[in-house]
């Protein structure tokens, strides 16, 4: 028999509710979202600003929900519904994530950085699966309401709780790290992202500090030495009280550190030295920014669990998240293909671009395939947006990329930077330049896809799916070049 997630009575108690009549439910999972609830979870009717769950709780008890956590009587629910009533629903998802979070059992590991966040925390996710139970944000919950709704969700009885937290703002680390009280502390790296709403990178650095502030007694820092930012972060945690920092490198003196890798287009095959062990294993995915992630998630695993081994033969199952690296073979009307690398779910910074770009250089076309690269605007980089986005095309050029499209206001710096050769269209938007990479693409090419996630580059990837078979290049092709 499976154990519930929640008691109706420590629902009532954790959000202090109040309800019209007796309640006698448990609930399996909590939602937030009535089109994705599942039989047995408690509804959570949140009020944003272009909807009100209250509008959806008839529809979350059609799906099988238990129970509706509600400010007010929904409409078209009958008078005996199962509703615990609260003055703000958001205020009570958060209580019900601390309760959560009180009665946790396992450790708690909290994961932030500029990026690299969903994948590392996906590794450790798969890594810890191997030696106990473990729970993690599904997706990017790394919000003021995902993190919440992630600790809600977690079961009493996991041994390992893993918590991806973001920000773009002062403050809003401090205020997710207090809610999670976490164990461990793994910041991936930090980069020159959201630098609209910053000073500078060091800004960036102190901000992502923020997450030691939940640190408990004991509590472990695992930080980035080969990033810049090291002895900052180092010295933001000892001045919060945390007594035992942990690092990760490429090459150097750390807890964890490559000894050697090999990179292919689908794989990484890695040597390292974890808390003084020599280890080999296979990541299943490319890229060296993969391999550095792999590094700071093996290295927590370990301060978590203390078995390295077990969780670093895990990750040869890993696989990127959907949108962030994920190959896939095309297929075009004369039987041939070409590899598509969806890698559209959003390019924060200029090293989230230049990592894209380093696994496309990773693999070499067959026959007289292209390497093509399709990308968008990298938004919240402020006054220096501009240069950061025209300092790609080094990478670009050193890569052997041999075709570059782009959209977007802040590509178009980009664009013009590239040699002539390279260029191969520029549009406003990812609508108006889906069409002209579809018709481009061609037999064993290799085509990888990147840009904000406000960019849209999604309708790029549909269109190489959809119009891939007998394309027809738009007539204004030419003038677009």
């Amino acid at each position: 028999m499976i154990n519930p997630l929640w008691l109706a009575e420590d629902v009532v108690r954790a959000v202090r509710g109040r309800c019209l009549h007796e309640q006698s439910w448990t609930a399996q999972g909590v939602s937030i979202d009535s089109r994705t609830t599942a039989a047995g979870d408690l509804f959570i009717a949140l009020q944003g600003p272009a909807h009100d769950g209250h509008d959806h709780v008839a529809a979350a008890f059609a799906a099988g929900a238990a129970a509706a956590l509600v400010a007010r009587q929904p409409s078209q629910t009958p008078p005996d519904a199962p509703l615990v009533f609260v003055e703000d629903t958001f205020a009570a998802l958060h209580e019900l994530g601390r309760a959560g979070r009180d009665r946790a059992q396992g450790k708690i590991i909290a994961v932030t950085g500029s990026v690299g966040k969903t994948s590392t925390k996906e590794m450790l996710r798969l890594a810890l699966s191997a030696v106990g139970k473990t729970h993690a944000n599904a997706g990017s919950f790394n919000n003021h309401w995902g993190l919440p709704l992630t600790l809600a969700r977690m079961p009493a009885d996991a041994d390992y709780g893993i918590l991806e937290m973001g920000m773009n703002h002062v403050g809003e680390l401090a205020a997710l790290s207090k809610l999670a009280r976490p164990d461990i502390a793994l910041v991936t790296t930090i980069e020159a992202a959201h630098l609209e709403f910053f000073a500078n990178v060091e800004a960036i650095a102190d901000a992502k500090a923020e997450i030691f502030e939940g640190l408990g007694d004991g509590g472990i820092a695992v930080l980035n030495r080969s990033n810049p930012h090291f002895a900052r972060l180092a010295a933001a945690a000892k001045n919060r009280g945390v007594k035992t920092i942990m690092s990760f490198a490429r090459e150097g003196k750390a807890d964890a550190v490559l000894i050697d890798c090999a990179l292919t287009g689908e794989s990484s095959a890695v040597n390292a030295a974890i808390a003084g062990k020599n280890i080999s294993y296979t990541i299943g995915a490319p890229g060296m920014h993969t391999v550095q992630n792999s590094l700071g998630a093996l290295l927590t695993a370990f301060a978590a669990s203390g078995k390295v081994q077990e969780c670093a033969a895990a990750l040869a199952h890993y696989k990127p998240p959907k949108g962030r690296g994920v190959a896939q073979s095309v297929g075009l009307q004369d039987g041939s293909n070409f590899t598509l690398i969806d890698d559209s779910y959003n390019a924060a910074s200029p090293a989230a671009v230049r990592a894209s770009i380093g696994v496309l250089a990773a693999i070499s076309p067959t026959h007289q395939g292209r390497r093509i690269m399709v990308l968008g605007d990298m938004r919240e980089l402020g006054i220096t947006s501009p240069a950061l986005h025209a300092d790609l095309a080094p990478d670009i050029v050193e890569a052997k990329i041999d075709i570059v499209f782009c959209c977007g206001e802040m590509m178009r710096y980009l664009y013009d930077a590239l040699p002539a050769e390279r260029r191969g269209a520029f549009a406003p938007d990812s609508e108006a330049l889906a069409p002209f990479v579809a018709a481009a693409a061609r037999a064993d090419d290799v085509v990888a896809v990147k840009g904000s996630k406000s960019m849209e580059m999604g309708q790029v990837i549909e269109a190489l799916k959809i119009h891939s078979e007998g394309a027809v290049i738009p007539e204004n092709f030419a003038s677009m070049r």
